[in-house]
């Protein structure tokens, strides 16, 4: 015992060790204190950033399915008077199979990169991801306005959806991160609001810019309008998510901190080898890491992965997702010609822009608003989910069965109305059903499986449907009936048993991120009210 007294008395380790030490686990109520000195950020400043990130995003999808980006191909009639084609279509000569791949291509590479990106952030800062995908976006779509031909677009748009994928697995988790507790769907809503507020505007500005400029200027503006926020994500302070923890006090306490234990030993035996041991150590150490670091990855992707899928409730709120999607992934592209061809509308872009920005906007954040009204808990997301589903299907297949313009236009405005509140609900349960640290993963999966079985399939299998039939009326009929079995299976979430997961990863952090400085927004500012009792205790 004296020995070991002795040992520890010449082996006091440096102050700059024992800060690290100190700072390796924090509890999160010390968290809250470590205040940045300089910190643009607030909450409601970042939901208002990735709120235009978002409608920009799908500005970008609604101008190409618009008549003046999209345009028609050229026709000839039996007398031999032919008329060019507009558009992308005309340019290229697309058919509409090859025009519903288009609108389908960026989601390759959104499917692709979703699951790398949400995997990255457990090593790499999320915030710094975001910036990446962004540029990956802003030169696609610059790109996009240089191609020449069918391949060349549909590449440009597989990048398209690259770029786009670091953003939509993160900023939801950051979202939920920093919204107060109270108006945590409300939140969401808002965030989700700029889907169908995106697309409406898209169909108005793709019609306008298309129209008077052409289509390639329509990627051009894009392009120049997502740049500042692509330089955003390199320059500003990175944020930290919840469930993942710096991992700077990891990295500077692997060497340094068997470095004073060498130097204890060394100290005790009258030696001076540390130096020699301390380099041993590091080659060790660091080819070491370096040899697992990719297999540690691979495998706690799969764990991951297996977690997701064997949760009923993720599984049944992303099926239910994936049968919506179909339906409004092919209401998004077709909708203006389907309007166009059934009750010829002379402005289609504008007239369904016009609807789906209004029923965007108030049915999105009514259904947010509402759930927080219930108390948003998992069961009630549910039944808002089936209850809204059900009634707008019904009150959208009415509407096309109407052969009166008007007629159709009020029943489809409720319908999409109840439709859209689903929005905030839908991506509550796909953040709180799974741990913090999953939460990233989750919205990556989730956003794979709605494209690849839901809005990759259905824009062209719905154009070969309308190739094969050749009557609108139809064909939206047929679409329009499968928004009720995505209420049916909502409503069985309601029985399950489901456990609001916010909170497990409070006490034990052990996911990693690189990154400097950074906290969720919420801490920093409740830390400056919490820091001096807190250092008070300390000291």
């Amino acid at each position: 015992m004296a020995q070991d007294e002795n040992l520890r008395v010449k082996s006091k380790p440096s102050p700059e060790l024992t800060t690290t030490s100190q700072s390796m686990e924090p509890p999160m109520s010390k968290i809250s204190t470590m205040i940045p000195t300089t910190s643009w950020f607030t909450p409601k400043r970042l939901l208002a950033i990735f709120c235009v990130i978002n409608l920009l995003n799908y500005l970008d999808r609604g101008a190409i399915a618009s008549n003046g980006v999209n345009g028609s191909r050229g026709t000839c009639t039996e007398d031999g008077t032919c008329t060019s084609g507009t558009g992308i279509q005309g340019d290229f000569n697309l058919n509409n199979f090859e025009d519903g791949v288009l609108s389908s291509a960026f989601l390759v590479g959104l499917l692709v990169a979703c699951p790398i990106f949400a995997s990255l952030a457990k090593s790499v800062n999320p915030f710094r991801l975001i910036g990446v995908g962004l540029s990956v976006w802003t030169l696609a779509t610059l790109c996009c306005g240089l191609s020449f031909n069918f391949w060349s677009i549909s590449v440009c748009r597989m990048l398209v959806g690259f770029g786009e994928a670091s953003f939509i697995s993160l900023a939801a988790p950051f979202i939920d991160d920093n919204a107060p507790v109270a108006q945590k769907t409300a939140w969401l809503a808002i965030f989700y609001m700029c889907i169908p507020t995106g697309y409406a505007l898209g169909y108005v500005y793709g019609g306008l810019v298309g129209s008077y400029f052409g289509w390639r200027y329509a990627f051009w503006v894009e392009s120049v309008l997502m740049l500042p926020f692509a330089i955003s994500g390199f320059f500003m302070n990175p944020l930290q998510l919840k469930g993942f923890v710096s991992a700077d006090s990891e990295k500077a306490l692997a060497p340094e901190t068997v470095s004073s234990e060498v130097q204890v030993t060394d100290a005790s035996n009258g030696k001076d080898e540390s130096l020699s041991l301390k380099e041993e150590f590091s080659h060790s150490y660091f080819r070491s890491k370096s040899t697992t670091k990719i297999f540690d990855q691979f495998s706690r992707f799969l764990n991951d992965m297996k977690e997701l899928l064997l949760d009923e409730v993720y599984v049944v709120n992303v099926l239910g997702y994936i049968a919506y999607n179909f339906v409004i992934g092919a209401y998004s592209y077709w909708g203006p010609k389907a309007g166009y061809n059934i009750y010829h509308m002379t402005d289609a872009d504008l007239i369904f822009g016009g609807i789906t920005i209004f029923c965007g906007i108030v049915g999105t954040l009514a259904g947010g608003f509402v759930l927080d009204f219930m108390t948003n808990t998992l069961s009630n997301a549910f039944k808002l989910l089936s209850v809204t589903t059900f009634i707008g299907a019904a009150f959208c297949f009415g509407a096309f069965l109407f052969r009166s313009m008007y007629g159709f236009l009020a029943l489809f405005s409720i319908g999409e109305l109840l439709v859209f509140a689903t929005q905030g609900p839908v991506n509550y349960v796909c953040l709180r059903c799974v741990k913090p640290s999953l939460r990233p993963l989750s919205m990556a999966l989730s956003t794979v499986a709605i494209h690849v079985f839901g809005d990759v399939p259905s824009s062209p299998l719905v154009g070969v449907l309308q190739d094969n039939i050749n009557n609108w009326r139809t064909t939206a009929l047929i679409l329009t009936a499968i928004l009720f079995p995505a209420a049916g299976i909502w409503f069985i979430g309601i029985f399950l048993r489901s456990v609001d997961r916010f909170n497990e990863d409070n006490e034990h952090q052990v996911s990693t991120v690189e990154s400097s400085d950074t906290m969720p927004l919420l801490q920093e500012m409740t830390g400056e009210t919490s820091a001096s009792p807190a250092q008070s205790q300390e000291c």
